[in-house]
């Protein structure tokens, strides 16, 4: 199949606004909706030691108002307009997007452009944020076994604090960041010149390219973040430790590699290799050690894909009873044998078929391809890298499978992350902290000039087509835009949902 298997090309526009804003628009008409996502270059890798977790900080604050939307506002105009939306953070980047009814662009623009330009980053924002980020880590960390082992193998696996500390951060640099210190990150990293913004749907790309001009062209540009230094040394940081867990129902561990970066032959082939050992029931660990030997509950996986420095883990969860040495022993077999034999011809034609599926399947979503598009063109200045990348995949050969893994994985050169219920742990053995111990370091991020606040968008149009969207803005002067929820009409024949 893959021998054969051909994509359609992928339609992609580029074109860069005057203040650094790079825009890939992606026209599908096949049905009448359109998916945005913004792209910010910033994420964990960009904090300073002593103030981690800014980046997923602002992911929450993103969404309490700008000089135009309320607070909460952009979820109830997504919502009400019959959308979707969300938003992310990796050590990678930070993520914002919505899908929905392709005449609804103007709004997505609108929403997206307010808070670029005008962030409501205040005191009181901060503060309620930051308790709202402090509770989602006891919710989702705090209060989940074994979750709090995982934010640990980063800095087990990780020399450089950069790569090391977890995307949530550190709680006691949030109660030490100042709002200048936000204000600070919020110049810096949250400028048009630091940021992607992708268009995939129903759309007539020139007047796409007139509203994204309209909407994000007078907001200024930002002098140019700091680089980034994430270089590894070669042997993991910690190879060994034991992290007792007061919510763990039973032993479990976690091992780790330090892999090489993304889009490089190395990683592709230990990619592959990862979905060999443990993506899905027919893995050869699902295999040997839940279907053969009945030993452990579970076992998973998967590859930290980065720029820099990669990382790729397995989990297990023994079942009560079973040795856990042996069941590690196992593994470690199982990945010399790819390392000494590499994989069957019919395991090289299923991770083919495999790729040609999920190429099919992810390109189906207006919103995958949206997503995809940003991080290449963020993080390569190249989109069209969508429609290459399955080649590279495909490329890759059983016996670069087989090098790979005895390089990188099939080495003393790893982490093994012993979980062990606090309960069970001996008496005077002290506890492992949670993730991010770090000490406080230097507080002030480095600043940029405060951005300049240039005139707002001219007002939209009226359009004899009015969305049935409840007033939630307050009253505003009549000098400001009217809201794009007074959406134009269509003009493309069956470009929008309200065509007949």
């Amino acid at each position: 199949m893959a021998e054969t298997f051909q994509l359609p090309p992928t339609p992609i526009e580029e074109f860069t606004l005057a203040n650094g804003l790079r825009v890939v628009l992606s026209p599908d008409h096949t049905f009448p909706v359109v998916s945005v996502a913004v792209y910010y270059d910033v994420g964990s890798r960009n904090e300073k030691e002593g103030r981690t977790g800014f980046a997923h900080l602002f992911e929450h604050m993103m969404f309490q108002g700008s000089e135009n939307v309320p607070k909460a506002a952009h979820f109830q105009y997504i919502f009400n307009a019959g959308g979707t939306m969300n938003g992310t953070t990796s050590t990678e980047r930070t993520n914002y997007f919505e899908t929905l009814p392709a005449n609804y662009l103007p709004l997505a623009f609108w929403l997206e452009s307010d808070r670029m330009r005008s962030l409501r980053v205040t005191q009181e924002n901060l503060d309620n944020q930051r308790n709202a980020v402090q509770e989602e880590k006891r919710l989702r960390y705090d209060n989940q076994p074994y979750v709090n082992a995982f934010l640990r193998m980063n800095e087990l696996i990780f020399t450089n604090p950069a790569n090391a500390h977890s995307t949530i951060g550190s709680m006691e640099d949030l109660d030490a960041a100042t709002i200048d210190d936000v204000q600070d990150f919020f110049r810096v990293y949250y400028a048009p010149n630091n940021a992607v913004l992708t268009v995939v749907g129903d759309i007539d790309s020139a007047q796409a390219h007139e509203l994204v001009d309209r909407y994000f062209g007078t907001i200024p540009a930002h002098p140019v973040p700091p680089a980034v230094d994430v270089s590894e040394s070669e042997p993991v940081a910690i190879r060994e430790e034991i992290f007792y867990d007061p919510l763990a129902p039973a032993p479990a561990f976690v091992l780790g590699w330090k892999i090489p970066a993304r889009r490089t032959q190395d990683f592709y082939a230990l990619s592959l290799a990862g979905n060999l050992l443990f993506e899905g029931d027919s893995s050869r660990l699902y295999q040997k050690l839940v279907k053969g030997d009945e030993s452990v509950v579970s076992i998973e996986g998967g590859v930290d894909e980065r720029r820099g420095p990669s990382a790729l883990y397995i989990f297990a969860l023994p079942k009560p009873g079973e040795e856990v040495a042996t069941i590690r022993r196992q593994i470690f077999d199982e990945i010399g044998r790819i390392a000494n034999e590499g994989p069957s011809d019919e395991e090289m034609e299923k991770l083919r078929n495999s790729l040609c599926n999920d190429a099919v399947r992810g390109r189906q979503s207006t919103m995958y391809r949206a997503q995809r598009l940003a991080e290449f063109a963020l993080y390569d200045s190249a989109p069209k890298l969508f429609d290459s990348e399955l080649d590279h995949y495909l490329s890759v050969t059983a016996a670069e499978i087989k090098s790979a893994v005895a390089r990188y994985v099939d080495v003393e050169n790893r982490v093994v992350l012993d979980i062990v219920p606090a309960a069970v742990a001996e008496e005077g053995e002290e506890p492992a902290v949670g993730a991010s111990p770090q000490p406080p370091g230097e507080p002030h991020q480095p600043a940029a000039p405060a951005p300049l606040i240039p005139p707002l968008p001219a007002p939209e149009p009226e359009s004899p087509i009015h969305a049935d969207i409840p007033q939630i803005k307050p009253s505003t002067p009549l000098e400001q835009p009217n809201d794009p929820a007074d959406v134009p009409k269509q003009t493309e024949p069956g470009s929008g949902p309200l065509h007949l």
